[in-house]
């Protein structure tokens, strides 16, 4: 199930019992914040034995507004992840929308991931899986865990056995999200590594206003049940100043709340192990 993340973080100094971190801004703002975020996570987790991957969209399909923040352009961005992976040395994952964008993403970043709303799109699936790389497909918010087992099958029948899934939580209501912990141990039947989306579960989308709102104060709440319930891997939004970030502040963690919430993560991992 896990034999391909050895060599995702190849070069990276970790403990092997510890779950891995999926961290950045939700999109690619500006080359000055994703290096600020990417030198402060990286830090934390060398210093944890974290596991991690860069995490930054370089472009947002999927806006409630037309005249919301897409992105910088998809050249621009993709540079400045490439800057990442070279000056850090760690491994970067972005999202792509369509089966095109799929060997484009694929020769700047090491994961390509597939939105929740987007899970059961088969030619995008099968695009991203003969690029080779590794694959984190997001549970739709309209399906069950288990259910994920066909977008997996759609990966490796197309050659590719390097598969992550991810639990963002399950539409309640209009305008609301819940987490059934169950999917976790549910996917992990799916023989892939499982992650925990701790910052888009909380996500209160579909407002009046345009813009999606959040409930961040339960970030902490969200990724310690996850660990507990024995997760592999956190996926966590984070920004210096989430009141003006561009895209999802609404439920994004303060940078500098990060580390005082993975040092007691830390400790429940090696609690459940």
């Amino acid at each position: 199930m896990k034999n391909f993340l050895p060599d995702l973080f190849r070069g990276q100094s970790y403990d092997e019992k510890n779950f891995f971190l999926f961290a950045g801004p939700c999109v690619v703002e500006s080359e000055e914040l994703v290096m600020e975020v990417a030198d402060r996570v990286s830090g934390i987790c060398k210093k944890m034995g974290i596991p991690y991957v860069f995490k930054a969209s370089y472009r947002k399909a999927n806006r409630t507004s037309a005249t919301s923040f897409t992105g910088l352009g998809d050249q621009k961005a993709l540079e400045i992840l490439k800057k990442v992976k070279e000056r850090y040395q760690l491994p970067v994952v972005s999202d792509i929308h369509a089966h095109e964008e799929a060997s484009l993403a694929a020769a700047y970043v090491d994961v390509l991931q597939i939105p929740a709303f987007l899970c059961r799109q088969t030619d995008l699936l099968v695009a991203a899986a003969e690029t080779g790389k590794v694959i984190n497909v997001k549970k739709g918010q309209f399906l069950s865990g288990p259910a994920m087992k066909f977008a997996a099958e759609k990966i490796r029948q197309a050659g590719n056995e390097k598969v992550m899934l991810t639990e963002r939580g399950t539409t309640f209501g209009y305008q609301d999200l819940v987490v059934d912990y169950r999917n976790i141990p549910w996917m992990q039947e799916i023989n892939a590594p499982v992650l925990m989306d701790v910052t888009h579960a909380l996500q209160q989308p579909n407002q009046t206003s345009g813009i999606t709102g959040g409930n961040p104060q339960l970030i902490g709440t969200i990724a310690k049940a996850a660990i507990a319930a024995g997760a592999d891997g956190l996926f966590i939004e984070t920004h210096p100043n989430p009141a003006v970030a561009k895209s999802d502040g609404a439920n994004m963690l303060q940078l500098d709340l990060l580390e005082e919430l993975l040092e007691k993560l830390v400790k429940i991992r090696k609690a459940v192990l």
